[in-house]
């Protein structure tokens, strides 16, 4: 905006004319040297009053000239103002404008995060239940399989035991053959033998002769009476076998006071 600055009365005139007013006072004052009458002094005091006026009029003028020019400049700013009001308030429409399509930008943005939201737990949840009818058939089919080894390795558990069994069956044989060879040689084939089932876990034990009974460790045949407290073992009839740490049979002894009462031979047929 221009600087305008309020507009100067040139002053010179007034005073120029109130000079000539205030000589013509002076020569009126000078030739009337003896009053004769009301005109003189009637001159005299419209020539001073005019000049008095005169002298006054440029400023009274300047004044009036400085209150229109601070009312224009008054009426100047407040039409800015009005102005850059306007400018602030399109602004603020504009910002009122942008800020809706923000939010409208803002919504469309959060309702498609929500169906991404909502389309990921589904897929996660299909995936879920997928993966939980996978694992649930990789269970039952495990299971099947565990189980069938378990049947298989009880199968060959028994057939190693039994085999075991006529092994020592076999030993005992030719213990009473009283055959030296052939005990030596039973004893050693036995020995292989539990040594191939030592390997897969199956240990075979003895109970020695003489050695108190052990109901957690021995047995009598089945309807012998039950061994008393005191009871000692005579002979092992069949050994007792661990398999991996665990107890899977106990060895079948005979009883001191049924060794007499009963031959061996026939408590190993029956």
């Amino acid at each position: 905006m221009p600087d305008i600055s309020t507009p100067k009365l040139k002053i010179w005139p007034f005073l120029l004319a109130d000079l000539m007013l205030l000589g013509a006072a002076a020569f009126i004052v000078r030739m009337m040297a003896e009053p004769s009458g009301t005109v003189w002094i009637f001159g005299l005091v419209a020539a001073v009053g005019l000049a008095a006026w005169v002298g006054v009029t440029p400023f009274l003028v300047q004044h009036r000239a400085d209150m229109k020019f601070a009312e224009s400049q008054g009426l100047i700013t407040a039409v800015e103002q009005f102005t850059n009001l306007r400018t602030f308030t399109n602004q603020i429409s504009f910002a009122t404008a942008q800020w809706q399509l923000v939010q409208d930008e803002a919504a469309k943005t959060v309702g498609a995060a929500r169906q991404i939201t909502e389309q990921m737990a589904s897929e996660a949840k299909s995936f879920s239940d997928f993966m939980q009818k996978a694992s649930d058939a990789e269970k039952r089919h495990l299971r099947l399989e565990v189980e069938k080894l378990r049947r298989t390795e009880g199968e060959w558990l028994q057939v190693l035991v039994l085999t075991l069994d006529h092994v020592y069956a076999l030993l005992l044989a030719g213990r009473r053959s009283g055959q030296q060879n052939v005990i030596q040689q039973l004893t050693t084939f036995q020995h292989a033998c539990r040594d191939v089932a030592r390997k897969v876990g199956l240990l075979a034990f003895e109970a020695q002769s003489n050695e108190p009974f052990n109901a957690q460790m021995h047995q009598v045949l089945e309807g012998t009476p039950e061994p008393k407290a005191a009871a000692q073992v005579a002979d092992t009839l069949a050994p007792g076998y661990t398999y991996q740490g665990q107890l899977i049979r106990n060895a079948l002894v005979s009883i001191q006071a049924d060794k007499a009462a009963k031959p061996e031979e026939d408590l190993l047929l029956a």
